[in-house]
């Protein structure tokens, strides 16, 4: 059971975002004004403070956050970009633009953040408070919309207490948003795609690159399964996973939970003290661990199917997914 937190409200000053900050580098949660609509903050680098954040929207499934930063110089140690992303990014950024890229070398965004993909959305937006908190937090910050999922994204402080007060530590009151819906996604992984359209038209896209943008073959309604890709492309290891496993059989690695761990030959857990936050944090790092190991099979400890865990076991349902 989530436990009930003090929501502060702070209006918009240069305090207000030193203490946003602050509570950004505690690992907690902080939600901001972007000029699209209000995003929900947390380090990007710190996975346990992306799994609160899920567990703050309820997010259904582990699905790519977006992640957002100060500049172009500061995106360019998140992303590889393509001659195509270079120019987009030149011409729209800040703005309401996602651009989906390549993770660069030692992308320092947590596995949990990328749902474990090898890419990575990034955006860099156009308000000063977002602007000011982003450079001087000095990290990246993921920040989906503002409300708990499903629900209509906010653009005041208001809607924001109407759907997470008492779910996180800080919003910051920069009155209403300017542009009112989330913003555009393109993927820059191969010909540029449009993933998910918002505020920055398809046809102003269009005319900078000089020609069309593809569509998304699948088209998908809600920001929670585009950012920063599609869902069926969610990384899943090459070894078969056994599920609810209470032993292990030969030649499997383990993949545990809690501190009754039976043996094996490889290790990883969870979390020894049956923390879901902690679980959810090492899920897809973990996972790559014994993947890389070179282990054909991989037994998962059963994991409790409250609050994070419903997440967490939803993602491992679908990595033991059978596969062509």
């Amino acid at each position: 059971m989530a436990v009930e937190l003090t929501t502060r409200v702070l209006n918009a000053d240069r305090d207000a975002t030193a203490a946003a900050a602050r509570v950004l580098g505690d690992g907690r949660l902080v939600a901001f004004p972007t000029e699209t609509v209000y995003g929900l903050g947390a380090d990007a680098t710190n996975g346990e403070a992306v799994a609160r954040l899920y567990a703050a929207k309820g997010r259904p499934r582990f699905n790519p956050l977006i992640a957002h930063v100060s500049d172009l110089q500061a995106a360019l140690r998140l992303a590889r970009f393509s001659k195509d992303a270079t120019l987009l990014a030149g011409l729209f950024w800040p703005g309401p633009l996602t651009l989906v890229l390549p993770k660069a070398d030692g992308c320092p965004v947590a596995e949990l953040a990328t749902a474990g993909l090898d890419s990575v959305g990034v955006r860099v937006p156009d308000h000063p408070v977002a602007h000011e908190l982003l450079a001087g937090f000095g990290r990246p910050i993921v920040a989906p919309s503002a409300n708990q999922s499903g629900h209509v994204s906010p653009t005041t402080a208001q809607h924001v207490l109407a759907d997470l007060g008492g779910r996180i530590d800080l919003v910051i009151d920069g009155g209403a948003t300017s542009v009112g819906v989330e913003s555009t996604i393109v993927s820059c992984l191969d010909a540029p795609t449009l993933l998910r359209p918002g505020g920055l038209p398809r046809d102003t896209i269009e005319r900078a690159i000089g020609h069309a943008l593809l569509d998304c073959e699948q088209p998908i309604s809600d920001e929670a399964r585009l950012a920063p890709g599609m869902l069926a492309s969610h990384y899943a290891p090459c070894a078969s996973l056994r599920l609810n496993a209470v032993d292990v059989q030969p030649g499997e690695a383990l993949l545990a939970f809690g501190s009754n761990e039976p043996p094996a030959a490889q290790t990883r857990n969870l979390s020894p003290r049956s923390d879901l936050v902690e679980a959810a944090a090492n899920l897809f790092a973990h996972l790559r661990a014994l993947d890389a190991s070179g282990v054909r099979a991989i037994a998962v400890m059963p994991i409790p199917s409250d609050g994070l865990g419903e997440a967490i076991n939803d993602r491992l349902a679908r990595a033991a997914a059978p596969r062509p």
